[in-house]
């Protein structure tokens, strides 16, 4: 079964590597790496709790436990941050960079113009 939130093949192929193993000994993983990213963006985007995962999915107890130690490795970052550079690079454009005049502008909080005449305290 598939469900809104499951990523395409396309999608996958790009942040696939992300989630592979790192050390290739031990046992081999019993449920597909796409199906647990796949259940972990079902809990996050249904705003779910983990043990109301769908039965089609693998264990909420695997899941979480995956999205733990992805989440402590920074793997979700780097996927993200992978995925964001590709859609710079689709868009219309290099971003402008900041130059320290600009950036000097945009912080300095807006003051109201004072005008010449007196104010109530100084009268």
């Amino acid at each position: 079964m598939s469900y809104p939130s499951d990523l395409s093949d396309e999608e996958w192929s790009l942040i696939e590597h992300h989630f592979r193993p790192k050390d290739r000994r031990g046992n081999a993983s019993k449920h597909p790496r796409k199906r647990v990213v796949d259940a972990i963006l079902y809990v996050v985007e249904g705003g779910i709790k983990w043990r109301m995962l769908p039965k089609d999915f693998p264990p909420w107890q695997t899941v979480y436990d995956h999205f733990s130690r992805w989440n402590k490795a920074g793997v979700w970052e780097t996927a993200l941050d992978e995925i964001n550079a590709r859609h710079r690079k689709k868009s219309i454009g290099p971003v402008p960079r900041a130059t320290p005049s600009s950036t000097r502008r945009a912080s300095r909080p807006s003051t109201p113009a004072r005008s010449g005449g007196s104010t109530a305290a100084s009268a």
